[in-house]
């Protein structure tokens, strides 16, 4: 009996020391133990955020998807280069900063954000939101150049998946996106040549593969064939004034197509869709992707959205495509 009381003694003496040095199982699950801060490698290096958000700005139209569908609450953003599609558009608490063309950046100071998810069309105002907000920290995710941009993608998404605390949902995205990749990939055959178009202001325009907004990178992606390459192409957002003819005359065994009024002049008068612009050119009627309709459309946002979301959604309608369905 001594030696059991003992033996409690010692035990009850052992949990009393444990907790003296704040090691108990309950206060490492405590409220206490949260993380004050995580640090994450953005473009211009290591950033360490302060947590938790109180306050959060975006502007970058890569990420408005991703940031609504986790639930995240903006201060402010770009409400205005916001697709109609994103709940944002509509969500009247939210600072409209405005387009990169006509900013109102100085809106920005009444919401003292913690953190500013930037880039894309807005990156050329980093400089400018650090002397309005120097509490903020200005994250920026765009691809960069040289590097992969489907790996630039996902570092974008898992970067901000460990800022906003979900790592398990930006790897479900980062996931789904390797998936659709491997689909188109495997039914791809190498020996059809792809063309890729932008169509905007009622012109079929060239997207060149690699470069060619948007579009460009998929060639890289899937390792697509190129119908046509054409010497000093641009990365312009409305693709490259190459005629008609020449694209009909390298004779695509598949068309890749962005509408880019879509996403933002669909409601003007003018406004004529992708399938018809391609569908009633004459230059366009003997090529072997028109006559087998083998033409494959980007989402109707995907100008004014560009996520991994879009291009997922993109890559699956490839494979759904070259699978035959």
């Amino acid at each position: 009996m001594m030696k059991t009381r003992l033996m409690t003694f010692a035990a009850t003496a052992a949990v009393l020391a444990l907790t003296a040095c704040g090691g108990s199982a309950a206060t490492d699950t405590s409220e206490s133990a949260a993380a004050s801060s995580v640090t994450v490698q953005d473009n211009n290096g290591s950033q360490e955020i302060a947590l938790p958000l109180k306050s959060v700005v975006a502007t970058d139209n890569r990420t408005f998807q991703t940031l609504s569908d986790w639930g995240i609450k903006l201060s402010a953003g770009a409400v205005a280069l916001m697709p109609k599609t994103n709940p944002y558009k509509t969500d009247d608490s939210i600072v409209d900063l405005g387009s990169h063309n006509e900013p109102n950046l100085e809106a920005i100071v009444a919401v003292a954000p913690d953190v500013i998810v930037n880039g894309q069309r807005f990156a050329q105002y980093h400089d400018d939101f650090t002397k309005l907000a120097p509490s903020a920290k200005v994250l920026e995710l765009d691809p960069r150049d040289g590097e992969p941009f489907d790996s630039e993608l996902k570092r974008q998404i898992t970067v901000l998946g460990e800022v906003f605390s979900k790592q398990d949902e930006a790897k479900k995205l980062t996931d789904d996106f390797d998936a659709a990749v491997a689909r188109a990939k495997k039914a791809y055959d190498a020996n059809d040549k792809v063309m890729a178009v932008i169509t905007s202001g009622g012109n079929i325009n060239y997207s060149a593969p690699s470069t060619g907004r948007t579009l460009g990178p998929v060639y890289d992606i899937l390792g697509l064939t190129p119908a046509l390459e054409v010497k000093d192409a641009s990365t312009d957002h409305k693709g490259d004034d190459i005629s008609v003819e020449a694209i009909a005359a390298s004779n695509p065994d598949w068309i890749l197509v962005m509408d880019r009024d879509a996403a933002v002049s669909n409601a003007d008068a003018s406004y004529v869709e992708a399938n018809k612009l391609i569908a009633s050119s004459e230059a366009l009627k003997n090529v072997s992707a028109v006559k087998d309709s083998r033409i494959v459309y980007m989402p109707a946002d995907t100008y004014t959205n560009e996520s991994i979301q879009t291009y997922t959604t993109f890559l699956n309608s490839i494979a759904d495509a070259f699978e035959g369905k």
